[in-house]
């Protein structure tokens, strides 16, 4: 096994473990997303429903010479309806999970957010990347880096706590949250200092459970301990954090990306906050990030069912 991919091996091979999870494949009408679903699923990762045009996916699957005789097929006209059709699965009680196919992400999240018909809690929406990055030793969650532009106070609360039940699912023995600024004391001037310490205040007074948190933090010394120790930081998650949180999409978009494109990472991408895990994958993820966000999602939905989110 390449390396590279050790980390996502391991959440790969943990989800054998488990049955696969009931997924709703939303609008498969390409090569990839087709192919992805079923690649999933033959490693056991996920049990597709292919939601969309049948006529189109099944045409797609003759075309790549793609089996999909054994999934079912719910049929819908176009795009919005795949969605559409996808959240009534969820909330039929028929899917705990949704992957996105051929759609654009607007089209899919906006079935999801819909007023009483759609599949939001009282939770803020959020997305996690989890990345593996080459020569660092444990996964590192990234939130958030796709959805919130601006998160005000509240919905960082949220943010974080949507990433720390991630990292809990995704069985981090400890749970490290580093909130991350351009620099690690608080400075008025700057907000993302001032919101790191509201936060630090909030899991203090334990309206955020379940991790040790600290901020604010540079990037430096939230992942790298010599630069904590030359600061001189006392803290248990400097130079050790496994969850980064942004002060906002810039900034988390910047880093997720130059992790990328100039650390080789991979970015297995999850949406957290609504009634089931949303795998949101793009088309030119590679083969083990597909699998990687279909493991996140299924231990997810793993999690949510032992504690009673998930009516099965």
């Amino acid at each position: 096994m390449n390396a590279k991919h050790e980390k996502y091996q391991r959440l790969i091979d943990y989800c054998k473990s488990i049955p696969p999870t009931p997924t709703a494949v939303v609008h498969p009408c390409d090569r990839s997303s087709l192919e992805g679903a079923v690649e999933a699923a033959r490693m056991g990762l996920i049990a597709p429903i292919l939601v969309g045009p049948r006529a189109r996916i099944e045409e797609v699957a003759r075309a790549s010479a793609i089996d999909i005789s054994q999934y079912p097929v719910v049929d819908a006209p176009h795009s919005h309806a795949a969605a559409a059709a996808a959240v009534t699965l969820v909330r039929e009680g028929k899917a705990e999970a949704i992957m996105k196919g051929s759609l654009h992400t607007d089209e899919l999240m906006g079935a999801v957010v819909k007023g009483d018909s759609g599949l939001r809690t009282a939770r803020r929406i959020s997305h996690c990347f989890v990345m593996d990055v080459p020569g660092h030793e444990d996964a590192l969650i990234i939130t958030d880096a796709a959805v919130n532009i601006a998160p005000t106070l509240e919905e960082k609360a949220d943010i974080l706590q949507n990433a720390i039940d991630l990292a809990h699912a995704l069985q981090v023995s400890e749970v490290r949250v580093a909130i991350l600024s351009a620099m690690e004391t608080v400075n008025p001037k700057v907000p993302s200092t001032v919101d790191a310490a509201a936060l630090c205040k909030m899991v203090d007074r334990h309206q955020i459970t379940g991790a040790v948190v600290d901020g604010p933090l540079a990037l430096d010394n939230a992942i790298n301990l010599d630069a904590a120790r030359i600061k001189k930081i006392d803290s248990p998650v400097a130079g050790r954090a496994n969850v980064l949180l942004v002060p906002d999409l810039d900034a988390g978009n910047m880093l997720a990306k130059s992790l990328t494109f100039l650390a080789g990472a991979d970015a297995a991408g999850i949406v957290l906050g609504a009634r089931v895990p949303i795998i949101l994958t793009s088309r030119a993820d590679a083969v083990m990030t597909r699998l990687a966000s279909c493991a996140v999602a299924a231990l997810v939905a793993k999690a949510r069912r032992e504690s009673g989110q998930i009516q099965r």
